[in-house]
C-alpha cells in the first residue's frame, strides 16, 4: 500500500470526509476551536477562477448549444438543472463513477459534484427551518421513527448558521414554518403579490418569498447580490453561500485544517484491538494509489449515498453488515422528495416589457404547507405534507409567427406566466434502500452501490393532490390557460436524499444517536442527511448545517471530558 508519508505518520484529532454543507461547517467549528482537522474531498480544488456567471456564451467552445457532447460522459449528471457547458467539469464522469439500480426502479442520482464545496456550488440556496410538527410526525401518524431531538434543540443552531451564511426572507409568524434570522427580503413582483393576496383571501394559505442564502446586505466581506442570474455557475461577489469561500476557507485560515483534494474515500479503518475507528483509506484520483490517513475521530459528510456506501464498504468480521449496523437498518429507509408535479398558468394582464439580460432575482416564491398541519383534520388519502416552490416570469413570445413588423410586434407581446411545483415528503420505507453491488467497481476500484427506490401509494396520492391544489390556486388568482404537470413516469428526484443511517433513541432501530454519533462506535460520526429519520418537505440543507454544528459542539465537550 502506497502511503502519503506525512499523513501516514500524523494522527489528526478529526478526519472529515467531504467539504459541502456539513463537512465545511464541521471543519470550521472544530478547527477554530483548536482541534487539528483534515478534510478529505473527492473533488478538485475550487476557486472564483472557475466561476462563469458573467461569461457570455460566445466565449465557450460550443456556445452552450451542444448538450449532447457533454451528456456522452455524463448522461445522468446532465439531467440536473444546473448542468451546462459552463460547469460540466464540476460533475463526476458517470462512466467512471457508475451505480446500479434494481430492475424496474430507475433512479437518477443527480448532483454528484467533484469540486471542493460539493453540491453547495450548485444548490438552490433555499433555507427553510423544520418544525416540531414535522419532526414529531411519526409519533402522531404511527409511520416511522420520530427525531430524537426537538425544534428547541436546533433553534439556536439555526440562528447561528443563518447569521453566518446570510439568509434573506419574510417573517410570517407561522408555527408550522418557523421564521429565521433574516436579512431584508428581495421584493415580490406585482404578480406574486397579487397571487399571495388572492390565495390568502380564498384559502387562508400563505405564499411568501423563498428564504434564500443570498445576501441583500454585505456580510463579512461578501457583497450583496447584484441580480446577475446564473448562481449555479458561481458567484464572484460571494453573495450566495458556498463553503469554498466561507466555512472551508475559514477552517484552512485557522491554521488547524489540512485540505486534501482528489481523495476518494473508500473505507473507515478500524482498530483491530478496540472497537474504534482509527482512520480512513482513500484513493488518489490522479495516481489511483491507495492511501491512509489517521485520526482520533472520523466524521462522514460525503452526502447521503456516499457516506452510506463508505460504511457498507467498511465491513469487518466484527461488523459484517457494514460499520455500526447491529440494528440491520444501515442502507434502509432511503428518502427523497417528490417533485416536478404542479401547474402553471398565464396572466396577460400583468404584462411588462420583456428583456434579455435584465436583472434576475435569485429566489422564487414558497407556498407554506397546508395539508396535514396542526389544527387541521388529517387527510385520509395520504400522510405528511408538501409545500410549493414557484416563480413568475415575463418573456418574449418566441413562438410568434409572421414577418417583418408584424412578427416584431408579436415577438414583443409579453408572455406572463406563473408556475408552481410541489415538494413533498416521502415516507421512509425499509424496502427503499441501497446495497453494495459487488459485481461493479468504479474507476478507482471501489465497489458501487445498487439503489432500490420507488414511490408508494402515499407519494402517488400526494402527487395527485399537489397538481389539483396548484390548479385551484392559480384559478383563484385568475390565471388563464392553466396547464397541469402530473408526476412524470420516471420521477424526478432533487438533490435532497436523506436517511439510511438514521438517528434514533433506540440502538435496535437506528444507527446514530441525536448527536449523529454511531451507537456502536464511539468515535464515528455521520453528519450529513444520512441521519435524518424522516425527510420533511423543506429543502434539507439548512437543517443539515444546523444539526452538524450542534453535533460538533457535543463532540468537543466529549473530547474535553475524555469520553471519546
Amino acid at each position: 500500500m502506497n502511503l502519503s508519508t506525512n499523513q501516514a505518520q500524523q494522527t489528526y484529532d478529526v478526519l472529515i470526509v467531504g467539504s459541502g454543507a456539513s463537512g465545511g461547517w464541521a471543519a470550521k467549528r472544530l478547527s477554530e476551536a483548536g482541534l487539528k482537522v483534515a478534510i478529505l474531498e473527492a473533488g478538485r480544488p475550487q476557486s472564483s477562477a472557475n466561476f462563469s456567471e458573467h461569461t457570455p456564451k460566445f466565449k465557450l467552445k460550443y456556445r452552450n448549444m451542444a448538450p449532447e457532447i457533454f451528456s456522452k460522459s455524463r448522461p445522468i449528471q446532465s439531467k440536473v438543472y444546473a448542468f451546462s457547458e459552463y460547469t460540466a467539469n464540476w460533475y463526476c464522469d458517470d462512466s467512471e463513477e457508475p451505480y446500479t439500480t434494481a430492475p424496474g426502479k430507475p433512479y437518477n442520482w443527480l448532483g454528484r459534484t467533484r469540486v471542493v464545496g460539493g453540491r453547495m456550488n450548485i444548490w438552490g440556496r433555499i433555507c427553510i427551518r423544520y418544525s416540531d410538527w414535522e419532526m414529531e410526525a411519526p409519533s402522531r401518524d404511527g409511520y416511522g421513527e420520530p427525531w430524537p431531538l426537538e425544534y428547541k434543540d436546533l433553534a439556536p443552531y439555526y440562528d447561528l448558521v443563518e447569521r453566518y451564511i446570510g439568509v434573506n426572507g419574510m417573517a410570517e409568524g407561522l408555527e408550522e414554518r418557523p421564521d429565521g434570522v433574516y436579512q431584508p427580503p428581495f421584493p415580490l413582483t406585482c404578480l406574486e403579490t397579487h397571487f399571495r393576496n388572492r390565495v390568502k383571501q380564498k384559502f387562508g394559505r400563505t405564499t411568501t418569498l423563498q428564504p434564500t442564502a443570498v445576501l441583500t446586505q454585505s456580510l463579512n466581506g461578501r457583497g450583496a447580490c447584484h441580480y446577475c442570474g446564473p448562481c449555479e455557475r458561481g458567484c464572484m461577489t460571494r453573495s450566495y453561500f458556498n463553503p469554498v469561500f466561507t466555512t472551508v476557507a475559514d477552517a484552512v485560515l485557522s491554521g488547524n485544517c489540512t485540505l486534501t483534494t482528489n481523495a476518494m474515500a473508500y473505507q473507515v479503518l478500524m482498530d483491530p484491538d478496540r472497537n474504534r475507528a482509527r482512520g480512513v483509506s482513500y484513493i488518489d484520483r490522479n495516481t489511483k494509489e491507495t492511501r491512509e490517513i489517521n485520526g482520533r475521530v472520523v466524521i462522514l459528510c460525503a452526502q447521503t449515498q456516499e457516506s452510506v456506501r463508505i460504511l457498507l464498504n467498511s465491513a469487518t468480521p466484527q461488523h459484517p453488515g457494514g460499520l455500526a449496523n447491529a440494528s440491520g437498518v444501515l442502507g434502509h429507509y432511503f428518502t427523497n422528495h417528490i417533485a416536478n408535479s404542479g401547474a402553471s398558468g398565464e396572466f396577460p394582464e400583468f404584462g411588462a416589457k420583456p428583456s434579455l439580460g435584465g436583472p434576475v432575482r435569485p429566489a422564487g416564491v414558497y407556498i407554506v404547507p397546508f395539508r396535514n398541519i396542526k389544527g387541521q383534520a388529517p387527510r385520509k388519502d395520504f400522510l405528511r405534507t408538501y409545500g410549493y416552490e414557484g416563480y413568475a416570469s415575463v418573456d418574449f413570445n418566441w413562438s410568434a409567427h409572421g414577418y417583418s413588423e408584424a412578427y416584431k410586434k408579436a415577438l414583443h407581446t409579453p408572455q406572463v406566466a406563473f408556475s408552481i411545483g410541489g415538494w413533498g415528503e416521502t415516507l421512509p420505507r425499509f424496502d427503499n434502500f441501497v446495497e453494495i453491488d459487488s459485481t461493479v467497481k468504479d474507476a478507482y476500484g471501489i465497489p458501487v452501490i445498487k439503489i432500490h427506490m420507488s414511490d408508494g401509494e402515499n407519494e402517488d396520492a400526494m402527487s395527485i393532490d399537489v397538481v389539483e391544489s396548484a390548479a385551484e390556486m392559480l384559478d383563484a388568482a385568475g390565471a388563464k390557460n392553466i396547464r397541469l404537470h402530473p408526476k412524470p413516469a420516471i420521477p424526478y428526484r432533487p438533490n435532497h436524499e436523506a436517511g439510511m443511517a438514521r438517528m434514533g433513541s433506540d440502538p435496535k432501530k437506528s444507527i446514530l444517536n441525536q448527536y449523529q454519533q454511531a451507537h456502536e462506535i464511539q468515535n464515528l460520526f455521520v453528519m450529513d442527511a444520512s441521519g435524518f429519520p424522516t425527510n420533511p418537505s423543506p429543502n434539507p440543507a439548512l437543517t443539515i448545517m444546523a444539526v452538524c454544528v450542534r453535533s460538533c459542539d457535543y463532540l468537543m465537550e466529549e473530547l474535553k471530558r475524555g469520553e471519546i
